[in-house]
């Protein structure tokens, strides 16, 4: 299993919103004891799984917006990326990149969060290695 770790600055307001736009499933949520969390699991499908924390003065600990931009972005597959969309935008994601069909037979889509942190929909599957 792959679990990329994110980093918020406001981690309480990133759970719930990445639960209304992209219908993640909230798991184990661990306070800091200062008002943010310390660590957070949000689990997509069967066996997604998203960790996420406030902000903190380590190499790992910090948001897009305190770095000014991002080093990578996060795949999501859906059956139904039509769905995911309609879900995403009705929650305020900003769209950076349209609903579209792509040549390699993918429906697919990108959004950024509240904080900075791009997310990718769709419906591509790659064929595992052989």
């Amino acid at each position: 299993m792959l679990c990329p770790c994110l980093r918020y600055q406001d981690a309480p307001a990133a759970l719930d919103w990445l639960e209304r736009a992209f219908g993640f499933r909230r798991g184990l949520v661990v306070p800091d004891g200062t008002g943010g969390i310390a660590h957070a699991e949000l689990h997509w499908g069967e066996a997604g799984l998203v960790m996420l924390g406030s902000v903190r003065e380590d190499p790992l600990g910090r948001a897009p917006g305190q770095l000014g931009g991002i080093t990578g972005s996060i795949y999501l597959r859906t059956a139904d990326a039509d769905a995911a969309h309609a879900r995403a935008m009705a929650a305020g994601a900003e769209l950076v990149r349209p609903l579209q069909d792509t040549d390699h037979g993918s429906r697919h889509f990108t959004v950024r969060d509240p904080e900075g942190h791009v997310w990718s929909f769709g419906t591509y599957w790659p064929e595992p290695p052989v």
